[in-house]
């Protein structure tokens, strides 16, 4: 029987968690943060949180990676701190909403870039969103090696392409175009809830970072390479995060920022020649590379699932010359299709996504603790610094950011919640099948 192979070390990890997070947030995102924190300082200061928040995270479950290096990562924290119900409903949910609206999401972000060098019509971007996703999930089909190439080059090309963008922000600063105000007197009386709503477009260009851990099943001595490599890719995101949104506002108003999508275009486009269309590209390439990771990583939590024997039994099937769970990657695919046909904007999937995904990482922050019980007497190569205080930040942080996402939107977080309902029958019913099949 195939098996997967072990062949990711821990740059490529890192280049990974990087290029997972590093798609299209920090380019199409920055507007809507300024227009919900209109102020220089609680812009940087809400970046800065958002990387804090992650960090928490990345620290919380490199205990976690340490603990259980095996292919699923938070499916497997879930599972074994309460039981398997709680992992298969992070592995529905994974499918059927973070990862794979996270790709539809992408897919509509990379086609609108495209379709800058080459016109197209409304439907001919859809399909051409659609031809990237099979053609990148053809690709890491291929093997895991391959993926693991295809990270190191395109998240290569996205560290290049913003480091450039913050070089060109402080080389041509002018004081005279910008006023820049640091002071905590302009700060608005609303500043607390504004920082909520814009930490959704912040945690959305922060997350992906532990898709890491999906891979331990095929990373090199994954105890530490996987969890080494969470922490890395956080910090390596937060510190890039930072300094291209003081590039951004050293370049334009905060009244611009907050009234474009294309930031980043906009800040350079009269600076270096064809200023917009070299940004629009390189965002092109970014998302492309952060489509192809998506492709690759979550499809490892079906596998698991599978092999555990609670879903469909032939997602576990490893293809036999490449060794990649191939026919979990392609129904990862066909979803995600099936949701960027249906659902809508990019600004709705979005929402649909990060309140989802950030109540499952407080899930797993908190299986931290349960594990710490349950498992008092285990080895951890690795433990989280300072604990409770950091997993409990990074608990109370997360739950606060979901009871702020079903108040303030209810579309998006009641839809989450309905197909996870549905994910409660789905488990007995497989369940039902397994023990049927014994």
């Amino acid at each position: 029987m195939a098996t997967l192979d072990r062949k990711l070390n821990t740059y490529g990890l890192t280049m990974i968690a990087v290029g997972a997070c590093i798609g299209s947030g920090i380019f199409a995102a920055p507007g809507q943060i300024v227009e919900s924190v209109p102020n220089h300082l609680l812009v940087i200061l809400v970046w800065m949180l958002g990387g804090l928040i992650a960090l928490t995270g990345a620290l919380t479950l490199s205990e976690l990676g340490g603990l259980f290096p095996s292919s699923g990562g938070v499916y497997v924290y879930l599972r074994k701190a309460f039981g398997e119900m709680a992992g298969f409903l992070y592995g529905w949910v994974i499918l059927l909403v973070i990862t794979t609206g996270a790709i539809a999401a992408l897919g509509t972000v990379f086609a609108s870039y495209i379709a800058n060098f080459i016109p197209m019509t409304e439907q001919q971007q859809i399909m051409l969103a659609i031809a990237t996703i099979i053609v990148l999930t053809a690709i890491n089909v291929t093997g895991v090696q391959t993926s693991q190439l295809f990270a190191n080059l395109f998240t290569g090309i996205k560290l290049v392409a913003i480091a450039g963008i913050i070089v060109i922000g402080f080389m041509f600063y002018d004081s005279s175009v910008v006023a820049l105000d640091y002071s905590l007197a302009s700060v608005p009386d609303n500043a607390i809830a504004g920082i909520m709503t814009a930490l959704i477009g912040v945690l959305w260009s922060m997350g992906g970072w532990h898709h890491t851990s999906y891979l331990a099943g095929e990373a090199l001595d994954a105890r530490r390479t996987v969890p080494r490599a969470m922490v890395i890719g956080v910090l390596v995101v937060t510190i890039m995060y930072v300094l291209v949104n003081i590039a951004y506002m050293n370049l334009l108003s905060l009244q611009a920022i907050a009234s474009t999508q294309t930031v980043a275009a906009d800040a350079v486009q009269n600076l270096i020649p064809y200023g917009s269309k070299v940004v629009a590209l390189f965002i092109a390439i970014s998302v492309f590379g952060t489509i192809g990771i998506y492709t690759m990583s979550a499809p490892r939590i079906y596998y698991a699932m599978a092999k555990d024997g609670i879903f469909f039994k032939f997602l576990a099937d490893i293809h036999p010359r490449f060794k990649t769970p191939y026919k979990a990657m392609i129904l990862q695919s066909a979803w995600a299709i099936l949701l960027l046909l249906i659902w809508g904007t990019f600004r709705d999937l979005i929402k649909y996504v990060v309140f989802m995904d950030i109540a499952f990482m407080g899930l797993a922050g908190i299986a931290l603790f349960v594990l710490r019980y349950k498992m008092r007497d285990a080895e951890r190569p690795v433990k989280v610094p300072l604990y409770p205080l950091v997993p409990l930040i990074f608990v109370l942080i997360s739950l606060a950011f979901v009871v702020s996402t079903l108040i303030e939107e209810p579309k998006q977080s009641t839809a989450g919640l309905v197909i996870l309902g549905i994910g409660v029958f789905a488990y007995f019913l497989f369940k039902r099948i397994k023990k049927g099949g014994e």
